[in-house]
């Protein structure tokens, strides 16, 4: 088996070594599977219990300053190389990418030398009114500050919503400088480029939303696309965490129509 770099999770999909379970484990296809802003992978932990990890070989991938070592530098170039070079090691055509994890995933397909061809995305930013979180940090003038103010909104926010108090669990354990510096770079590349446009010429997308949770901007973005797309019914802005049998199907449906 491969050697597995720092940030790649076993998810707990690949078995024990016995001969078998290898020969089945490197006999699925590959599929990256990355958090979006302050997060970790282990949004994806109920997706690996689903029938999909029968199919694909699900692999959660930790991003520098949130679940693995921060870089020097964060930015949404320099965690784009590492996504490229986690999926060249594991030879993945197949990433899912969350939130503001999706412009990550696209500039890393975007790569001459990076094998990912298709991209899940998991609501996205198509616009710069998808930065609701990350956007904010550039409203601040060091990462304390930053931090600071969002782990309060996020404690209103979580008063009542078990999956917002997650993510904020979350957000609070993330190097405080790599998610400043994140934050400020999607403000930066959304009002510079379209980050949905930047998506699209990519790779082959899927877009996996619900209405509910989208800004306008971004459904009318969705509406005039002819990018395929997915209505996943009353899930939250993490399905795989709230809804994780029907963001494992819709996938399995995806991939397999695709």
């Amino acid at each position: 088996m491969k050697k597995r770099q720092p940030g790649v999770r076993n998810g707990g999909v690949e078995m024990a070594d016995e001969q078998s379970d290898v020969a089945f484990s490197q006999g699925r296809p590959a599929i990256l599977l990355i958090a979006g802003f302050g997060d970790t992978s282990e949004m994806y932990s109920n997706l690996l219990k689903t029938p999909l990890a029968n199919s694909f070989r699900l692999l959660p991938t930790d991003l520098p300053g949130f679940g693995a070592p921060a870089l020097e530098t964060t930015n949404l170039q320099t965690l784009a190389c590492h996504v490229a070079e986690v999926a060249r090691l594991e030879e993945a055509r197949i990433i899912v990418a969350h939130s503001v994890a999706s412009i990550v995933a696209s500039l890393a397909a975007a790569q001459p030398d990076c094998p990912l061809r298709q991209i899940l995305s998991l609501e996205g930013n198509l616009t710069a009114e998808d930065a609701y979180f990350s956007g904010t940090a550039a409203d601040h003038d060091d990462p304390l500050a930053f931090r600071t103010a969002f782990l309060a909104r996020l404690d209103d926010m979580a008063e009542d919503d078990p999956v917002i108090a997650r993510y904020r669990q979350k957000v609070a354990s993330a190097d405080a400088r790599a998610l400043w510096d994140l934050g400020c770079d999607a403000r930066r590349f959304s009002n510079e480029e379209v980050p949905g446009d930047v998506l699209m010429a990519s790779a082959d997308v899927t877009y996996f939303y619900n209405p509910e949770n989208c800004p306008q901007a971004s459904l009318d973005r969705i509406a005039a696309s002819r990018m395929r797309r997915v209505v996943l019914a009353d899930a939250s802005h993490w399905p795989s965490v709230d809804q994780p049998e029907l963001l494992a199907r819709e996938i399995q449906v995806s991939l397999e129509n695709g």
